[in-house]
């Protein structure tokens, strides 16, 4: 008499969990492949490629200088144009002194017509004298506009120069090879000692830390899907367990499509769905391509 209550209680906890699990016929919500944000890392200047330390697997710091492409003739150019800056400079100097000469003669020029006109309106000296130095002064006037001329083409050569030497410097900069965010390599396109040019591939790398689970939803579920909502994640542990992960919704495509071949069944296939990437912190469990389901709450 004591045990048919205990095969009674068996049997209700057997049925609410036969009820309990059928209650979405053990599906998911939504099933998609992870995938995380790849930057292709390609080459900013033409040469050989001096030295590429990047290994497949590798995980780099953001700004690790991982290479460097020959600068020697960009260094060279950058020399010649340095030095042929330093000549117009020595130029603008001797202009300025040759300005500065002219500047006095013309002062000195002007206090003779201040006294040759106080001495022509005394009738001391006659009016010729007063004309030649007004002549004089407007001469000298003609050269020091002249000399200022040739100082501002100076100037401007010297400016167009400071522009090319900047150039250099931003192309030399460039062939220092600096990665950009920290994460891990995923592919390498290039090899020590080869030549490369601007956009030619390097090495791809993805931040691996955050991943995302792009799946796809149908019309109907929509609605129930929000930017910022918990989502649970699914992936495989064993053979016959999950393991439960938590994620948020990042982005919901505004455009429908049809549902990815990937996606299970034929009839499931060909129904129209809307992309929807789930954002989660990756604790190593987590690979690009890896199958998972998620459950929206």
């Amino acid at each position: 008499m004591t045990k048919r209550p205990v095969f009674q209680f068996f049997l209700f906890a057997l049925a609410m969990l036969l009820l309990h699990g059928c209650g979405n016929n053990g599906k998911s919500d939504a099933y998609g492949n992870f995938e995380s944000t790849e930057i292709l890392i390609s080459a900013e200047g033409n040469g050989n490629l001096m030295r590429f330390d990047i290994e497949e697997g590798k995980k780099l710091q953001a700004g690790a200088v991982v290479g460097y492409i020959d600068t020697v003739q960009l260094s060279l150019k950058r020399r010649e144009l340095a030095m042929r800056r330093q000549s117009l400079s020595a130029q603008i100097s001797s202009v300025l002194s040759e300005i500065a000469v002219l500047e006095e003669e013309k002062s000195i020029s002007e206090k003779e017509r201040e006294r040759y006109e106080r001495l022509v309106t005394d009738k001391a000296v006659p009016t010729k004298q007063l004309d030649d130095i007004n002549d004089k002064i407007a001469v000298t006037e003609k050269r020091i506009r002249a000399t200022e001329t040739q100082n501002a083409n100076i100037l401007g050569q010297v400016r167009a120069m400071d522009a090319q030497i900047a150039q250099l410097d931003d192309q030399i900069r460039r062939c220092v090879i600096r990665n950009p965010i920290d994460g891990v390599v995923l592919t390498k396109y290039a090899e020590p000692h080869e030549l490369t040019a601007v956009g030619k591939p390097l090495y791809k790398i993805a931040d691996l830390n955050t991943m995302f689970l792009r799946v796809y939803v149908s019309g109907d579920m929509l609605p129930k899907v929000k930017i910022g909502q918990k989502v649970e994640v699914l992936i495989d542990k064993t053979d016959t367990e999950n393991q439960a992960l938590a994620g948020e919704v990042s982005w919901i495509s505004d455009k429908v499509e049809f549902t990815p071949k990937i996606i299970q069944t034929k009839d499931e296939r060909v129904s129209m769905v809307y992309a929807v990437k789930i954002k989660l912190q990756n604790d190593g469990s987590l690979k690009i391509g890896m199958p998972g389901e998620a459950n929206f709450k």
